[in-house]
């Protein structure tokens, strides 16, 4: 009985110091469970609206794709000239030499200084309806250059909204990993004095020592994660990321039901409406390729003035004005209308197909994010559970190793699924966020209004409106 009680005293004296290890392992946890509570309710300087409003605004891509649309709107002034007369002005100036032979037989020479100057004005009456056409074009180009617009719009919001809560999520997971080496180094610590006091074995301390490089390697691998997620938020938004408040979904602003999501983008989506305004430019191209076959009717007024002035004889001058109508009807062009005509049928039917692609792709995609989102809602609650039930087993395998039922690896395993557990949901919420986002794109309702965000919005036809009847001026709208 005395040598089961001594051995007994042994084993609670083992435990006495392995309690050191517990307290350590209950503190770091705490510290690694708060760190991203505490991401999630601090009132921090940026948060996700204002980051969406900057990237918005300064965003390259997406001013590259607003530079574009306003170039595509100088193609409606530019087919509206097709209306307009035409003014030419010609002048021409030279040296003439001249050397008469008169009847007898004497030469007669002159050195003249012709010139002429004059205006024509054409102004096209008919031509097969190519200018009427030519704007229909133009104008149906602008309705889908602003529609290809908006998707890149919804893809830098998108892109903002994922590495702003890359960066959140990254900075709360090297919080929780330095919490862990900390812990490793700490129980390494003991782990080795218990070893110099010999109540464990070296096997102990080196598992201690696997642990610990375990914990710096994931460390490391966190920290290279936040790097990179703040590089990225740099090039998405425009500047560095400071402190950042929590994102929050935008769940009140989606579609209650799989089929209304697939619905709305069917309907909405950027890339559908442009496909269809893709397609109504395309018919409209076959018309203005068959203009190529009709009668063209000008009017061509001409007035000019020229003089040839003859130093040792005499000057003349000759004043003409004229106005001419003129007619031109095709009879064969060697089948150039022809087949161009064939070929904007073809056009139209690819691009007829096409639109029939996007619509599926966009109702695939709008139901591939219904999922998503629907199953990050099951991921958050799931890695919620699991952090709640490891914490349990965390705290069960302290009690038991205070009774000797367990040994500190125990609770380092324990402790480390809870780590890894909270490291899950630290990813679920990310994902959890990025998914509602991804599925207000999905139905093409992913931008500034919809968010209400503090930004002015970028309107494009406000450029369309300023140079569609501009006659002349090289400066752009903007004073370029």
């Amino acid at each position: 009985m005395i040598g089961r009680a001594a051995k007994v005293g042994h084993v609670g004296k083992r435990l006495l110091r392995s309690g050191i290890c517990v307290c350590v392992a209950t503190r770091v946890v705490i510290a690694a469970t708060a760190a991203f509570s505490l991401a999630a309710t601090a009132a921090w300087g940026e948060g996700l609206p204002e980051a969406l409003a900057k990237a918005y605004q300064s965003n390259p891509e997406l001013n590259a794709e607003r530079a574009r649309q306003r170039a595509t709107d100088e193609n409606v002034p530019q087919a509206l000239a097709g209306y307009r007369p035409q003014i030419v002005a010609s002048l021409n100036a030279g040296l003439q030499a001249v050397r008469n032979l008169l009847p007898n037989n004497t030469v007669q020479s002159a050195s003249l200084k012709p010139w002429t100057i004059g205006v024509t004005v054409t102004q096209t009456l008919f031509n097969g309806f190519k200018t009427a056409n030519s704007v229909r074009v133009a104008e149906l180009q602008v309705q889908s250059g602003r529609e290809a617009l908006r998707n890149v719009g919804q893809g830098v919001l998108l892109d903002a909204a994922t590495a702003y809560t890359n960066v959140l999520a990254n900075q709360s997971l090297v919080e929780a990993q330095r919490s862990n080496v900390a812990f490793l180094r700490e129980t390494l610590g003991v782990t080795q004095k218990r070893l110099n006091a010999g109540d464990v074995t070296p096997t102990d301390t080196a598992q201690a020592e696997a642990r610990l490089s375990r914990g710096l390697a994931d460390l490391n691998a966190a920290e290279v994660n936040l790097a990179i997620s703040q590089a990225t938020y740099t090039q998405v938004i425009g500047n560095p990321p400071a402190q950042l408040k929590p994102a929050e979904t935008v769940d009140r602003y989606l579609p209650r039901s799989r089929d209304e999501a697939t619905t709305l983008a069917f309907k909405e989506h950027p890339t559908v409406m442009a496909a269809g305004f893709d397609v109504d430019v395309a018919s409209t191209t076959i018309r203005v390729a068959e203009s190529s076959l009709l009668p063209t009717i000008t009017l061509q007024g001409n007035a000019s003035t020229s003089k040839d002035a003859d130093p040792t004889l005499s000057t003349f001058a000759t004043n003409q004005a004229s106005i001419v109508g003129q007619m031109t009807a095709p009879i064969y062009d060697g089948g150039t209308a022809a087949s161009q005509t064939r070929q904007a049928k073809e056009v139209a039917a690819q691009s007829r197909l096409v639109l029939d692609q996007v619509r599926n792709q966009a109702r695939t995609a709008a139901t591939g994010a219904w999922v998503a989102n629907e199953g990050a809602k099951i991921a958050v609650a799931a890695s919620e559970s699991e952090v709640r039930a490891a914490t349990v087993a965390l705290q069960g395998v302290q009690r038991e190793a205070q009774g000797g039922q367990r040994t500190t690896v125990d609770v380092l395993n324990s402790q480390q699924d809870l780590i890894s557990a909270k490291a899950r949901l630290i990813g679920a919420q990310r994902d959890r966020v990025i998914a509602s986002y991804t599925l207000l794109s999905a139905i093409g309702r992913l931008d500034v209004k919809t968010l209400a965000l503090n930004t002015p919005d970028y309107l494009p036809e406000v450029h369309y409106h300023q140079v569609r009847d501009a006659w002349h001026g090289l400066r752009t709208p903007s004073g370029k």
